[in-house]
């Protein structure tokens, strides 16, 4: 079977950069008429400009996905422009360090806002035009909606929330003809993770380090998560809901870690 989106509309949020306008540029790609949700006003347009010049259907909506009424509009906006929604790709979020102590309540409200609630809040005022004709949602958390990294704890709460969320409407509408999964990606060469590793002194090492941790021994791109979406939410998933597709390079699969797999006792009886 063929990927063919000819006549579906897709919805994704944090569309100008990254995962998000991967995703974009693929489901256009596949005929998919397109929406881009960021607050990014100046890349989201400068994304859809991008796959529109390369034949696709696509166009922004500004909208701050953290808010109900901006997120309303928005919904409304597109299915005026476009008639329906068949596919909702919530992907936007954002990325803050600290542990209970550290971070403010402020920047949990903040991260929440956008990668919880604001998936939550797509989901509200996408769902009602989706079950109208069935539809799939693919939502994107990450390797740490399942296990976690020190000093993320707003953002590793965020990411094991998004799986519950997937999982709790997955059951919600799976009756209505609507299916949700989650894709869970590893370290992905994304403007999120090179503003993360800029943080250190050797960002280099950083990198070095992050395609190390993944037996496939580099980091992930973009369109490979893109690749998993648009299976999700193809009809070649159809008897899919409710899953976690790991898109990780196998990076939960060592015990111990990739350092343990070089120099544990596994590694210790390799001739």
């Amino acid at each position: 079977m063929n990927l063919d989106f000819t006549g579906k509309v897709a919805i994704v949020t944090g569309g100008a950069m990254g995962i998000g306008e991967a995703t974009a540029r693929k489901l256009a790609g596949l005929a998919a008429s397109v929406a881009i949700l960021d607050i990014d006003r100046d890349a989201g347009p400068k994304s859809a400009a991008a796959i529109a010049k390369n034949g696709g259907i696509c166009e922004f909506f500004p909208c701050n996905i953290s808010v109900g009424a901006e997120v309303s509009q928005a919904i409304d906006a597109v299915v005026s422009k476009y008639g329906a929604i068949d596919i909702l790709v919530s992907n936007a979020g954002i990325q803050l360090y600290g542990d209970a102590v550290t971070t403010s309540e402020e920047e949990w409200d903040r991260l929440m806002g956008i990668n919880l609630k604001g998936c939550f809040l797509v989901s509200k005022y996408a769902v009602p035009h989706m079950i109208e004709r069935g539809g799939a949602i693919v939502i994107v958390g990450s390797v740490q909606s399942m296990t976690a990294i020190s000093n993320s704890i707003a953002y590793v709460a965020s990411k094991h929330g998004l799986l519950g969320l997937t999982r709790a409407m997955s059951l919600d509408y799976a009756h209505r003809g609507v299916r949700v999964n989650c894709v869970c990606p590893g370290a992905i060469d994304t403007p999120m993770l090179r503003w993360a590793a800029g943080l250190s002194d050797d960002p280099e090492k950083v990198i070095q380090t992050c395609n190390r941790m993944h037996p496939l021994g580099r980091i992930g791109k973009p369109e490979e998560v893109a690749d998993a979406i648009a299976y999700l939410a193809s009809p070649m998933a159809s008897f899919i809901t409710g899953a976690a597709l790991v898109v990780d390079g196998g990076m939960l699969v060592p015990a111990g870690g990739m350092g343990f797999q070089e120099g544990g006792t596994g590694a210790a009886t390799h001739k």
